[in-house]
């Protein structure tokens, strides 16, 4: 921590609340198959394990089941609520990133999730934006049965309010115009790596065919638009009116301004005017799909979110990996968001093999996800266990 960032930047409210358990918004019912199917769906994840009955019915588990990218979706803050505590005056806030680590067990409809939150540490950095304080939290989740699903460890960015509306580039302001032609071969692209979830079906990805070198299969979907945006807002459970309990949150008490805070998440004027606490048109959400708002803290267009990318990658590994396996630890260090009218590119690369001190085959792989123009959106590396031939 710098003494010019500390004397003009203060972050010291965030101290009181480190290694302690913060309040959380549990569900008021059991997660449902149509709260999964909602999600893959917005997620842009066909994986018929995930929404088609008849086809879950002979996989491993016999029933549909969610995919490990679920668990965030019964969160009223994508994972960033421990990640973003203690007041920062004047204030804006963007996803940074995400750790998680998987633990196996899955999320099947009439399931009860509930994140236990906990801030972790932060550190104040001079950026493009200024002084920006780069703050973690964690996520664990766990089912009816105490069983620890998953724990995610977020990264919020936050900095200051005035400093977001100095870098939006206005040449980015205009979204790229796609052919006829260009959209016909984006959705050859697009297909290819469904067709490879169809190819791989219920069968095994044996770790002993896969060698350090080998390329993942390119995912590709867009063009990115707010209506695939509000898609991707509305898989959140929080999203919709009267899912949780929702936790006593002030955001202007956590330095936002007063234009940017808003009623979003407050569980009062629920109760009063839910109209007012949805974040797709009201608070500091609505940057999302507003670029009037997105200006405001450096987004020169409308913009997706966060969670979403980290789910994008969770969901490109277990999708390549198959039913019978698993990601067990990943990365994702968020570079650049999905713009109105881009498109999203993943591919990785198998960099390692192994064996853990569990026994378990792992392969290491590294991600990248990047728009057309190759520009960096997110990167990262995992841990993918895979099926061992016998013998």
């Amino acid at each position: 921590m710098t003494e010019v960032a500390e004397q003009t930047f203060d972050c010291s409210d965030i101290d009181q609340y480190l290694g302690k358990v913060i309040d959380s918004s549990p569900l008021r019912e059991p997660l449902g198959n149509n709260d999964i199917r909602r999600w893959v769906q917005a997620m842009h994840y066909p994986n018929l394990a995930h929404f088609d009955p008849a086809y879950a019915a002979n996989s491993r588990w016999g029933r549909l089941v969610a995919p490990q990218s679920f668990p965030i979706v019964m969160d009223d803050g994508h994972g960033t609520a421990p990640s973003c505590v203690g007041k920062i005056e004047n204030s804006h806030l963007l996803f940074g990133g995400d750790e998680f680590w998987h633990y196996g067990p899955r999320i099947f409809g009439g399931d009860v999730v509930t994140n236990e939150r906990v801030p972790f540490d932060y550190v104040v950095k001079n950026t493009g934006f200024g002084p920006t304080c780069f703050q973690r939290g964690d996520n664990f989740y766990r089912n009816q049965n105490g069983e620890l699903i998953a724990k995610q460890r977020s990264t919020a960015i936050r900095y200051r309010a005035s400093a977001g509306g100095d870098t939006v580039n206005s040449a980015e302001f205009e979204e790229p115009e796609w052919t006829d032609a260009e959209l016909e071969q984006l959705e050859e692209r697009k297909f290819a790596w469904i067709q490879m979830l169809h190819d791989l079906g219920h069968d095994e990805r044996w770790w002993d065919d896969v060698n350090v070198g080998d390329q993942l299969p390119e995912r590709v979907f867009g063009p990115h638009t707010v209506a695939s945006f509000t898609t991707e807002w509305r898989s959140f459970l929080f999203t919709t009116w009267g899912t949780l309990d929702r936790r006593e949150l002030n955001l202007e008490a956590l330095g936002f301004t007063k234009e940017m805070a808003g009623h979003e998440n407050d569980p009062h004027m629920e109760r009063i005017n839910p109209e007012l606490t949805d974040g797709a048109y009201f608070g500091p959400s609505r940057g999302h799909l507003f670029p009037k708002y997105a200006r405001k803290i450096g987004m020169p267009r409308a913009y997706g979110y966060g969670a979403s990318m980290g789910a994008w990658v969770t969901d490109y590994l277990a999708g390549w990996a198959g039913e019978w396996g698993m990601v067990v630890h990943s990365t994702a260090n968020y570079r650049g968001p999905a713009l109105s009218g881009d498109i999203t590119i993943q591919t990785a690369e198998v960099v390692d093999k192994m064996v853990d001190e569990e026994g378990r085959h792992l392969v290491q792989v590294k991600h990248l996800m990047e728009n057309q123009k190759g520009v960096k959106m997110c990167v990262g590396v995992a841990e993918i266990e895979l099926p061992k031939k016998k013998g």
